[in-house]
């Protein structure tokens, strides 16, 4: 029997039904809600391309139970910034010419995201070690490294 559960995605409140409260919040995402920002890579939260913000925290939502995100604040990279007024992150991967095919780069925006608003000055080696969980095989992770980089001293 389905439920109709209440989320909180990029500042507005939408219902969706679901089937198993063990639906990864991905599926919602993309399936009932449209939102095509996360994507979905490994299924196992191993390579980053899934990432979603929850109350500013960066998360795996293809490995999030949809029954675990409660009145969490769910943002995607559709409400991280606008097409008029990007996000910092988002202007910096656009200038750094930090996309290649863009399968990770949801990830990697999104994860640099929640990163930069806790830490606005970081190391390349913390830069580094932050998104090395994010996996690329474009081979534009020089290029995702200086759009950080950039960010960070805008944000």
């Amino acid at each position: 029997m389905a439920t109709s559960i209440n989320l909180n995605v990029n500042g507005r409140t939408t219902s969706v039904s679901v089937d198993d409260m063990d639906m990864p919040l991905l599926y919602a995402l993309r399936n009932d809600l449209g939102l095509h920002g996360p994507r979905f890579g490994c299924g196992l939260g191993q390579c980053g391309a899934c990432t979603v913000h929850i109350n500013g925290e960066a998360v795996r939502s293809c490995i999030t139970p949809i029954s675990a995100v409660g009145s969490g604040r769910i943002v995607t990279l559709e409400g991280l910034g606008t097409p008029e007024k990007p996000h910092p992150v988002q202007q910096a991967f656009i200038d750094e010419q930090a996309v290649q095919c863009g399968y990770c780069i949801n990830g990697m925006i999104m994860q640099s995201a929640a990163f930069l608003a806790k830490s606005s000055k970081p190391s390349d080696d913390e830069i580094t070690q932050e998104l090395a969980n994010n996996l690329c095989r474009c081979g534009t992770h020089v290029r995702i490294l200086r759009a950080v980089k950039r960010a960070a001293g805008t944000i």
